[in-house]
């Protein structure tokens, strides 16, 4: 499988401080975000990572971990759809897309093994997040995930009742064919929509169908300066 690693945007609500380097380099007990998630990477003989905001400042690190660097020169005024999609030329196998902006338990790779279009849901994603906000806050931030027999119906937008079991952990696993198919859909759609949304309306089109593999173990969402405070005081971080 080759590894798509997003690391285009430019974390715009983290404090001003933070935002002098791409938000995958923000340290967590003086490791960064990139180098938090290296066993994952080790799965990969491929990593293509796509940069934007103050690129040249990944170029060391990216090196470091062998990724093959594509800059997404519009990512001011795109997002990870169309970053995830300037590697369609460079995709000869299956894929797993990968937030920048997440730590995890790298076995979530087991998850991601077979021949299928895989989302993993976290399960346990509740108790990550109440350290992080207040339960209405919460509410606004977090999206609806729908799963039904194990495969995901609905996906993105605003939860309208009560919360659901898992939430979207922001790595995706593609076959080719699908990666490609969705490449095509998407330049066809011709709008600026946001991961979620986009995958929902794949959803909804029947061009694609994802399996939920369920995950209980941790899992980091690094957006604010608080986000950063909690991981920091995270058992699971060392």
């Amino acid at each position: 499988m080759i590894l798509i690693y997003l690391t285009a945007g430019r974390g715009s609500r983290l404090p001003i401080k933070f935002r002098d380097k791409p938000k995958c380099l923000v340290k967590i007990n003086n490791k960064t975000l990139i180098e938090r998630n290296k066993i994952f990477f080790k799965n990969f003989k491929k990593k293509i990572i796509i940069t934007g905001y103050k690129s040249i400042k990944i170029k060391k690190i990216a090196n470091q971990f062998n990724f093959e660097v594509i800059v997404n020169k519009s990512f001011s005024r795109t997002n990870m759809v169309y970053s995830m999609f300037l590697a369609k030329k460079k995709i000869n196998q299956d894929v797993v897309v990968c937030y920048g902006d997440i730590i995890f338990d790298h076995r979530v790779i087991k998850l991601l093994k077979n021949n299928q279009n895989i989302l993993p849901v976290n399960k346990n994603w509740f108790k990550y997040w109440k350290k992080r906000m207040n339960k209405k806050k919460i509410l606004e931030d977090a999206e609806n995930l729908v799963v039904k027999n194990n495969i995901i119906t609905h996906i993105g937008g605003k939860i309208k009742n009560d919360l659901p079991k898992y939430q979207f952990m922001g790595i995706i696993k593609l076959k080719r064919k699908t990666f490609q198919k969705l490449s095509i859909f998407f330049k066809k759609l011709n709008i600026r929509t946001d991961m979620t949304n986009f995958l929902n309306t794949a959803i909804k089109s029947k061009k694609v169908k994802f399996i939920a593999k369920k995950y209980s173990s941790f899992w980091h969402e690094i957006d604010t300066n608080n986000d950063i405070l909690v991981a920091k005081k995270s058992k699971d971080i060392l």
